[in-house]
């Protein structure tokens, strides 16, 4: 199938993050023609949204599921894997944190190809690795094999570099001014389902038995049922994936698609580091979602620590993150619709993100499972809702610049700070206490939360799309 020209093309604005550069305004006749009434008036970019940009987003945050839940199946059931493996837990939290440790490198020659190549080849990349990496862990299910299924996780841990700075960008591709933020929301609610999915179904599959040949037996119907579904989802991306629509859906986006200019990927990302207010959301993405990392990756060891025996209930307070987390990315994405209030949303629900995270620390020994499930979901709620908050401030403080390319940025943070909470807390979770390994990341929230409040908050991408509504507008009531 032949893939539609790459989205590649971007125009040089003075309102670029990084300053300096201008853009030649295009020539209109001195005397326009008179237009009759009901035909599109001239200048006026022309917009539709498409039925199908529904079931794109839908394909797109299925195999983004069908990843994340790849990413956290192994670190759930962590003191089952080590049992079963005979190897240490530190190796088994790699199992983990190899999907950080190959984004940081990656993620620029990733966001590259997104720039230059578009939508539909990076879906393919990522939706194949993704099947391709479950088929090696059918192979690894073996207990000397090992290496095998850490090699099979580094796979799909290349395969998320395709996948996890995508929601921004197809929403903006696919989707109309007043539906990008929830169709953002959306795309970040399949891979958050997929990592509910991942703390629910592994502790129910591969149960804590003494006898490892059930414990193989398990292993082994949650490979080949997660290879059938990769392998289900890459013949879909094949057959109706597509790089974009037709005519563009907003305004923004008609300036992008109708661009003649030479777009420059290394230039991007030097005015991307330049701009002050994004640097600053670098750093504070990266300790929220980095938080979230760690504990996801930790949750197992955080919980068992207290409550010895409780792997299933451990799977059910991490889909309680979760599943919590989901209703506030999505509430959060219909909000931003709503009020395009990007600053002070977003320094509200990390405020908030911190004060959850300190009523989960200081509640966690009292001895009722019931109040961790609470705090928990009051955790998720605010930290899982942050992420497409994070998405869609980076969108509209960089505009014009590539959403794949300020979302990598993101997630490039996300990932290094992910590493370093994980091994940190991990450390002291095991070395020290559980409480200093929680308010190891309070500490980090409260620093987090206050560098948000600094950020300049310049919705460039909002006035140009109101600023396109208006030239239709006037555009229209001149031909009448």
């Amino acid at each position: 199938m032949a893939t539609e020209p790459a989205q590649g093309a971007r125009a040089k604005s003075t309102d670029r993050t990084g300053g300096g550069t201008s853009e030649s305004t295009p020539t209109k006749p001195t005397d326009p023609s008179p237009q009759t009434p009901g035909e599109e008036p001239e200048g006026s970019p022309r917009t539709k949204l498409y039925v199908r940009r529904w079931f794109m987003l839908l394909l797109f945050s299925s195999y983004s599921l069908s990843n994340n839940f790849q990413w956290i199946h192994y670190s759930v059931i962590s003191n089952i894997t080590v049992r079963y493996y005979r190897v240490s837990i530190l190796a088994v939290d790699w199992l983990s944190m190899v999907y950080m440790l190959t984004y940081i490198p990656l993620i620029f020659p990733a966001t590259w190809i997104l720039d230059r190549y578009g939508l539909r080849v990076v879906g393919l990349l990522g939706s194949s690795l993704n099947c391709i990496g479950a088929w090696l862990k059918v192979a690894g299910v073996v207990r000397e094999r090992f290496a095998v299924t850490m090699f099979a996780q580094t796979v799909c841990s290349v395969a998320q570099i395709f996948i996890l700075g995508m929601p921004a960008r197809v929403a903006a591709v696919w989707f109309g001014p007043r539906e990008v933020s929830t169709a953002t929301s959306i795309g970040v609610f399949g891979s958050q389902l997929g990592i509910a999915l991942g703390f629910l179904i592994p502790p129910v599959l591969v149960p804590n038995a003494a006898d490892i040949a059930v414990v193989e037996r398990g292993m082994n119907v949650m490979m080949f049922g997660t290879a059938g579904v990769t392998t289900l989802l890459f013949i879909l991306v094949i057959i109706f994936f597509r790089e974009k629509p037709p005519i563009p859906p907003s305004p923004a986006q008609a300036s992008i698609f109708e661009s003649e200019a030479e777009y420059s990927y290394i230039g991007s990302v030097k005015r991307l580091v330049k701009s002050v207010p994004f640097v600053l959301l670098i750093v504070t993405y990266g300790v929220n979602t980095g938080s979230f990392y760690a504990i996801s990756t930790l949750l197992n060891q955080v919980v068992l620590s207290k409550y010895p025996g409780e792997e299933v209930n451990v799977g059910r307070i991490g889909l309680t993150i979760v599943l919590t987390g989901l209703l506030g990315s999505v509430l959060c994405g219909i909000w931003l619709d709503r009020t395009r209030t990007y600053k002070g949303t977003t320094v509200v629900v990390y405020i908030l993100s911190f004060l959850c995270m300190t009523a989960f620390t200081f509640t966690l020994d009292l001895g009722y499972l019931a109040v961790v499930f609470v705090t928990a979901g009051a955790l998720g709620f605010f930290m899982t809702g942050y992420l497409p908050l994070g998405f869609e401030f980076a969108a509209e403080i960089t505009y014009p610049e590539s959403e794949g390319t300020s979302s990598g940025l993101l997630n490039a943070s996300a990932q290094t700070f992910g590493i370093a909470l994980t091994l940190f807390m991990g450390y002291l979770v095991n070395n020290v206490s559980t409480l200093a390994g929680s308010l190891c990341l309070c500490v980090t929230l409260f620093i987090g939360a206050i560098l948000t409040a600094l950020i300049k908050s310049d919705l460039k991408r909002l006035r140009a799309q109101q600023s396109g509504e208006n030239t239709n507008a006037e555009s229209k009531t001149t031909a009448l």
